[in-house]
């Protein structure tokens, strides 16, 4: 590669969308350098509790005299329809290659991204002044401009860049695994079918335990090793009250407001408070002894890792699986007063949706809430991960959005992409522990706020995946950066406060997520 086109290259990141500036990185395409000596240095100590503000953000307007977004794929290219039952079929349509229309450019052309002027000369390096803002029509590109990053690059400028990337590529590797995940979702029901007659015989406190379907494979957004599934078994429980635990807002005790004699879980009650710790520990035990009886699987139990609510099990044979199963108390009483403000959609899917919705059930599920240097074993935390599938499935502002005769979106393909970059950082830093504590439900809240953010169904043009997608990276990027984001149901939690996850953490997957975004995803095609 000549070094004077080396020197000349610009990246999208520098055009548009600024992300934190990502320390040890330098202005090459090279990897960023090891993170630095305050990686080794002591961690802040975790907060007991208490409620972090959400961040704050700007608006600004769109510049004129852009250049009109240009089709991101041809109108007329086919996908392979993906077979029934497949949860991670793709909506939209593949990109053939060089049909790509070019984008139309007012005024006089600038030089391809990278380029050189004619006999050698390398390009100068101009100061720009932005025009005066206007509106856009169609897709809305200014997500990044709420948040104070400066305008998104067009998706055609993006793929003018070296390394540039194509994310119906990476997609159509992920529809891949689709046949793979059927096979081993065969071997997983079989043994949850197993497990759950013996919790549902007369001998179990658990009589009343049922399957929630709920999680990425039920979302078909699953994008994880096909090996890996989580399975929710949900427990009505009668009359319950909750107790706040240190005003978190998503951490509760829980008391029953009668105590009938005939109620099965009357013996995990301690000083009036059902034992989070007691339940979960009798629930693993009826599991491990199970395991043996189920012919034709070996099954066998991971150790309980601390502080997690679920109970691992890993299938050896037929094919090796590994299962968290969660065991979720169902309340049917109003949601807590923390959730008041959660729950955003009312733009997005309307106000009779989110009614709806918020009269659904809630579960807790035996997840302990830090307390210093460990765990309040005793406590509950709030999920909805059934209400997360219902806006998944119904997820467009049009009701209509993505069937068969409607117009589709790219919103499912975004979390998807989103979540395999942060899978793929995982796998490729597996070896060390900064990014331990990140997972999809990270990934899944921030793209949430990307959809509150921008509600229209035109803001999410399959035409226009790789700017969608670039949306929802500046959006995590700026929340890695604060350290704020928002439970999207608990408004008064912090996912990014320092008691949950090391400020030092945040900065190196800031760093890995720009460096990649910078030298077009080379992660997605490593393992």
């Amino acid at each position: 590669m000549d070094p004077r086109r080396g020197k000349a290259t610009r990246t999208a990141s520098k055009a548009g969308a600024a992300a934190p500036k990502a320390q040890g990185m330098k202005g090459t395409g090279t990897e960023p350098s090891e993170p630095p000596a305050a990686l080794g240095a002591a961690r802040p100590k975790a907060q007991m509790c208490g409620r972090v503000g959400a961040p704050g953000s700007g608006r600004k307007k769109r510049a004129p005299g852009s250049p009109e977004r240009p089709p991101v794929r041809a109108r007329n290219a086919c996908a392979k329809k993906a077979p029934l039952g497949s949860e991670d079929a793709v909506e939209g349509l593949a990109v053939p290659a060089g049909k790509l229309a070019p984008p139309a450019a007012p005024g006089p052309p600038l030089p391809r991204t990278g380029s050189c002027r004619e006999r050698g000369a390398r390009a100068p390096r101009e100061q720009r002044t932005l025009p005066e803002p206007t509106e856009v029509s169609g897709l809305d590109l200014g997500l990044d401009l709420r948040l104070g990053l400066g305008p998104l690059v067009p998706a055609s400028r993006l793929r003018q860049r070296p390394g540039a990337w194509k994310p119906r590529t990476v997609l159509e590797k992920l529809k891949l695994r689709r046949q793979e995940i059927s096979v081993a979702a065969e071997i997983v029901n079989r043994v949850v079918d197993h497990l759950l007659r013996r919790l549902q015989s007369c001998e179990s406190e658990f009589q009343g335990v049922s399957r929630l379907c709920t999680g990425s494979y039920y979302e078909r957004v699953k994008i994880s090793a096909p090996n890996e599934f989580d399975i929710m078994f949900k427990l009505e429980v009668p009359r319950i009250q909750l107790e706040e635990y240190c005003n978190s807002g998503a951490y509760y005790f829980v008391k029953f407001k009668r105590n009938p004699k005939g109620n099965p879980l009357i013996q995990f009650v301690e000083d009036e408070i059902l034992s989070a710790s007691k339940m979960l520990f009798k629930f693993r035990k009826i599991i491990k002894e199970e395991i043996k009886n189920i012919q034709g699987i070996d099954v066998i139990m991971e150790k309980k890792k601390r502080g997690s609510p679920a109970v691992t099990l890993l299938i050896r044979k037929p094919k090796e699986i590994s299962v968290d199963i969660i065991l979720a108390l169902e309340s049917k009483s109003s949601w807590p007063a923390s959730t008041q403000e959660g729950l955003p959609i009312s733009q997005w899917l309307g106000t009779k949706v989110k009614t709806n919705l918020r009269r659904q059930p809630f579960y807790l599920v035996p997840k302990h809430a830090k307390e210093g240097n460990g765990f309040q074993e005793e406590t509950w935390r709030l999920s909805f991960s059934h209400i997360e599938k219902d806006l998944l499935k119904s997820h467009g502002h049009s009701k209509t959005c993505c069937e068969t005769d409607g117009i589709k979106c790219c919103r499912k393909d975004c979390l998807k992409l989103m979540k395999y970059l942060l899978e793929q950082l995982k796998v490729k830093f597996r070896h060390r522990k900064e990014l331990e504590k990140f997972c999809s439900y990270h990934v899944k809240t921030a793209f949430f706020h990307v959809c509150t953010l921008d509600p229209q169904d035109s803001q999410w043009d399959t035409r226009d995946l790789e700017l969608c997608f670039d949306k929802c990276v500046t959006y995590f990027l700026e929340c890695l950066k604060t350290e704020q984001l928002k439970h999207y149901f608990i408004p008064g939690f912090n996912l990014f406060s320092r008691d949950q996850i090391d400020k030092i953490n945040k900065e190196f997957l800031s760093q890995q997520i720009a460096y990649e975004r910078k030298n077009g995803f080379p992660v997605f095609y490593e393992f």
